[in-house]
Order: C-alpha cells, then structure tokens, then sequence
C-alpha cells in the first residue's frame, strides 16, 4: 500500500467555523426544551445512551463555562497530552541527532553513511508527521478547522487500504461527503489501531452501512476482545506498542477531533469475538426548495 500525504488544515482567523447550528448540538438542545430523550434520538438518528452522553456533557461545560470552574479532569488530560506529546517530539529528535552525529564521522564507510542517512530520513519524516498532528489537533479543539465536504466514494477513501471487493455492507460504491484530505486520515486511524492493538486479530476488514441521515464505516476486527483499559486508552494519547521509531502517538484522539469536525461521532463495540471501531458521519442537508427558487 501507498503512503497517503496529507496537507495541514485550512484554518480560519478566530472563532466558530459557520453559524448553523450543529445537528448533535439541536438534538441536546431538544431535549433540554422537555423532548423526551429516546423521541429525540429515533428523529436525529442517533442512539439514545450516545444522546444521553452528548446532553451530560453539554450540561457540564455550560455549568463550568457559567461558573467559571473548569472540571478538574480538563487540567489533567491537557497536561497530560502534553506530557506525552513532548516526549513524542524528543523520541525522533534524539534519533535524527544520533545519525548527524554519526554522519559526521568522516571515517565512516560508504554502506554506513547510506543507512544512516535512511534513519536520518525516517526519523525527519516521523517528527514532521507528529508535529503535523499536534498542529491539525490544536486548530480542530479550537474550532479553527473548516472542513471542504465533497463527494467522494468509500472505495476511494479506504483506496491505501483495503481493495474495493473486500469492502463489505452496502459496498465500496457508497458516497460520502466528506473533506478528502481530513476524513480519510480518519479511517486510517482508526484501521492502523484496530490492526496494531494487541491482541493481534485474526482479519480487519472494512464494513459500510447506510442509515439515514448517517453513514457508519466500520472498521471489523475479528479475534478475541480488547482489554477494556486498552480499549479505553485508544481515544487519549497514549504509548504505541512496540516503542522504538513509532514511539508515543496521539492516538484516536486525533480522528476524534476530526470527527467532531465534520459533524460525526467516533467509538468502538465488541463482543467476544469481534470488535468494531467505527466513524459515523451526516448525509449532506437536502437542498432548500425555498432557498433555490429566491436565488434562481
């Protein structure tokens, strides 16, 4: 497979991206008017224990925000990720100093000066990649991220890894709209940590479904369950199997964010046989009968 690039985000100066109201921001919002929960949630699509965390956590920041006394648990995961992320950056660049410091050995031999201008590379490549995520995490919390949906198939965003024939449920053919620069990075998030997370399944694959007014990828891992921690760890900052170059990654937290972004929710479910990390996203809004016959 390929290795997909990606640019950095398109950022906006200040502020809120747009001023429609996010769907899972109106179905809180329904809910707090007196709409009965499980009501709400069949009209928005949504599951009712999801509506039911969205409303908690709504409530929770007003309150904070009002108060002015933020949740005790918000300093801890910031200085968390802080802590995590800059022992990322410090990983590859102690290892791209180690290889100019050996480069500068000019009694080196050839074959020597080759590899470790290889490692030199693959560490400058892993350091530009974290400080790309740092930098597409911070301007998605802050709401500076404005996502540029188009159409696109799921075949084509899936395209590094998986082939369109092995693309189960509704099928390859399936159309998002999504920004294809930010949404795949998403599925290959959450593919490389259904793949690497211990214990090794058995098969991934990816799996499509379509209830509208959402569109569910599901990347399908089949083999025993996850440790629940570990399950839980997947959506923070956290340290990647293995170690060595892949050192400490951000994570789902990351496709998390874009997630929110685009107007969609990220989890995971298993059973025991099988767990499923899936990214849900919005059909496009139906055009405005009212809107196109003003504008014509």
């Amino acid at each position: 497979m390929t290795r997909m690039r990606f640019r950095g985000p398109r950022v906006i100066e200040g502020g809120r991206m747009g001023e429609a109201t996010d769907a899972r921001v109106a179905a809180v919002l329904d809910v707090l008017a007196g709409g009965r929960a499980s009501v709400v949630a069949e009209r928005h699509g949504v599951d009712p224990a999801l509506l039911h965390r969205w409303t908690q956590a709504f409530t929770e920041a007003g309150t904070a925000a009002v108060t002015n006394r933020p949740g005790p648990d918000l300093a801890v995961q910031r200085d968390r990720f802080l802590s995590v992320f800059t022992h990322g950056l410090r990983s590859p660049l102690a290892v791209a100093q180690a290889w100019v410091g050996l480069l500068g050995d000019m009694s080196i031999d050839a074959a020597s000066r080759q590899q470790a201008l290889v490692r030199l590379q693959a560490a400058l490549d892993l350091l530009d990649e974290r400080t790309g995520e740092v930098e597409l995490l911070t301007a998605a919390m802050l709401g500076r991220i404005e996502p540029d949906p188009r159409a696109v198939t799921v075949g084509e965003v899936a395209a590094s890894l998986t082939v369109p024939e092995e693309i189960g449920g509704d099928g390859a053919q399936v159309v998002l709209h999504v920004d294809v620069d930010l949404f795949p990075r998403i599925v290959r998030d959450l593919w490389k940590a259904a793949v690497s997370t211990r214990p090794a399944p058995r098969r991934v694959h990816l799996d499509v479904r379509r209830d509208a007014p959402w569109t569910e990828l599901r990347i399908v891992r089949e083999g025993d369950p996850v440790d629940p921690e570990t399950a839980r760890a997947l959506f923070e900052p956290f340290d990647a199997p293995g170690g060595g170059l892949s050192g400490i990654t951000v994570g789902l937290y990351l496709a998390r964010a874009l997630t929110v972004v685009h107007g969609g929710t990220v989890g995971m479910e298993q059973d025991e046989h099988r767990a499923v990390l899936w990214v849900r996203v919005p059909d496009p809004a139906p055009a405005d009968p009212h809107h196109e016959e003003e504008t014509s």
